[in-house]
């Protein structure tokens, strides 16, 4: 299983969710976990990393627009679920966790929960040069978006971001990662609706 996982995270088509993700949300887990004074099952949230982004699809609609395909944390959930089959418990568990990576929301007393959520978005806190690497990779992955319909939708996306009241969930990520995150997704957003040519050179 985990071979068969390391392989999906390492198609040279991921320009962001590959394998240096991964290990990237596993080390901010066991950071998080070793922070939380709530007990957490370290297990389940370590599986729960491993396949949330075991599907990692993108690619034009289909061209009649009926795309039957899931989502890719539906797909990822589902991969869980049949890998997990043995232990019914674990594997709704597990799967659960993954289908909340959707939204990045959750019940506020879901501890593991908000463990991998905060994992996952971590990346949004990076330094400036990790931050501009991650960018580049999403940019790869839907490189058959035209640049103004990816811009536009990447804007979206921050914004959603923005708004909300606290991207991070543990107390742990909000004192280090709020701001940092909060001043990385304001940096992009000016970057994305300056127009082209209003920017230097």
């Amino acid at each position: 299983m985990l071979g068969e996982l390391l392989q999906a995270y390492a198609d040279p088509g991921r320009g962001y969710h590959d394998q240096e993700h991964l290990r990237e949300v596993l080390e901010r887990v066991d950071e998080l976990a070793a922070a939380d004074p709530r007990p957490l099952d370290l297990d389940v949230i370590r599986l729960a990393a491993f396949f949330h982004d075991a599907v990692y699809r993108t690619g034009p609609p289909e061209p009649d627009g009926a795309d039957a395909r899931p989502s890719n944390e539906e797909a990822s959930a589902r991969w869980a679920e049949r890998a997990l089959g043995h232990e019914p418990q674990l594997a709704a568990r597990v799967a659960g966790l993954v289908r909340a990576t959707t939204t990045h929301e959750a019940p506020s007393d879901d501890a593991e929960a908000a463990v991998l959520l905060d994992a996952d978005l971590a990346i949004l806190a990076a330094p400036p040069e990790r931050y501009a690497r991650y960018v580049a990779g999403v940019r790869r992955e839907y490189a058959w978006v035209a640049v103004p319909d990816f811009r536009a939708g990447r804007a979206r996306v921050l914004r959603d971001l923005a708004s909300r009241e606290r991207i991070y969930r543990t107390a742990y990520a909000r004192a280090r990662w709020e701001g940092p995150a909060r001043a990385n997704l304001a940096a992009e957003l000016d970057d994305l609706e300056t127009p082209k040519n209003d920017r230097d050179g």
